[in-house]
């Protein structure tokens, strides 16, 4: 009989699904317009609405930001990376989203991407509760951030690492002087004036720029425990995160 109980109780156990720890990341999927599925992992806290969406330079993937996302949990903010369909493989995620894009012939190119992060707005903008939300790039995406934090209302703030004048067709510079929401821009020490010549006509007073005094690195890897002088790095970034709360 006791058997008999145990087993019942043991099965009743088993239809209740586990709680996940918030500082563990999930897989999901939804569709950009063309089809392409984008695959992203969510870093979401209780009763935190997600406002944070994470993308990731060339040749990557969503695993660029596989410990940053944790020290955003920790900061409070509920986050989202994703894979765009121009990219590889980091920290050992391989980009899913850019295999579906090659499978299905889709454009692959830097622009291309711009559906991707845009998808990914409309997703978290969707669940959160219509919040706008911060749009963090990394190198090319970096670009793709400004380009759409210019002409998108459901982005809040830009937080730009190494962008340049890397997208095909596209005037950066020009485009973006549009942009009416606070922006932070970071680099590694020989990108300062290229970024500051980027958006030299956006206004002064939105643009927050970090300046490293050490070599610094390109990218969101500016941020990776590893590297030196990542706490510089950090400290900047959070004092402009935390004013966006």
């Amino acid at each position: 009989m006791r058997f008999y109980i145990l087993l019942i109780g043991l099965l009743y156990l088993s239809d209740i699904p586990a709680q996940e720890s918030s500082l563990d990341s999930k897989t999901i999927t939804f569709y950009a317009k063309d089809s392409v599925i984008i695959t992203a992992d969510t870093y979401f806290l209780e009763n935190i609405p997600p406002t944070v969406l994470l993308c990731h330079q060339a040749g990557y993937s969503r695993g660029e930001y596989l410990n940053t996302a944790k020290e955003l949990n920790a900061l409070g903010f509920s986050c989202m990376a994703i894979d765009q369909r121009s990219g590889q493989e980091i920290n050992g995620i391989v980009n899913q989203t850019a295999i579906d894009a090659n499978n299905k012939l889709r454009n692959v190119g830097y622009a291309g991407a711009k559906q991707d992060v845009e998808a990914a707005i409309d997703y978290l903008y969707k669940i959160n509760g219509e919040q706008p939300v911060i749009l963090v790039g990394s190198s090319y995406s970096a670009s793709l951030a400004l380009w759409i934090g210019s002409e998108n209302s459901k982005t809040k703030a830009i937080a730009v690492f190494s962008p340049g004048e890397y997208l095909t067709g596209i005037k950066l510079k020009q485009t973006i002087k549009s942009i009416s929401i606070p922006v932070f821009a970071t680099s590694s020490k020989r990108e300062i004036k290229p970024v500051e010549k980027l958006l030299s006509q956006v206004k002064p007073n939105l643009i927050t720029q970090f300046k490293p005094k050490l070599k610094g690195y390109h990218g969101s890897k500016a941020l990776w425990e590893k590297n030196d002088g990542h706490e510089n790095y950090w400290n900047a970034f959070k004092e402009f995160l935390l004013k966006q709360k």
